[in-house]
């Protein structure tokens, strides 16, 4: 459920590197300037990304950045959660980064 005052937005790519079975991965703290990363896995070639976030409008830029990651690391069959304090684009790249990192072999 989103709280009060937060945006939310989704996103959601066909990917081409399968996840396979994996634990959940969660890195980051949601905190003030910063935010956490949830991995869990989904069914097909998808990669839906959730984002619940306290600065609001900032699409064009959250967009970016999600494309961005899409396309370094080809997600399918990954649900990503983003739960985030007003962290920079940034530091959003480097907790995303660091979820997918955990998933290699």
């Amino acid at each position: 459920m989103t709280q009060p005052g937060l945006e939310t937005l989704d996103y959601r790519f066909t990917g081409t590197r399968p996840a396979g079975a994996f634990a959940p991965v969660l890195v980051g703290v949601v905190g003030s300037g910063n935010l956490e990363v949830l991995l869990e896995p989904a069914p097909g070639d998808g990669c839906s990304v959730h984002v619940e976030t306290s600065a609001r409008g900032f699409g064009a830029i959250w967009a970016a950045v999600v494309r961005d990651f899409h396309t370094r690391h080809q997600l399918a069959g990954v649900q990503v959660s983003i739960h985030d304090m007003g962290a920079t684009p940034a530091v959003v790249s480097l907790r995303l980064d660091q979820a997918a990192q955990e998933l290699r072999p």
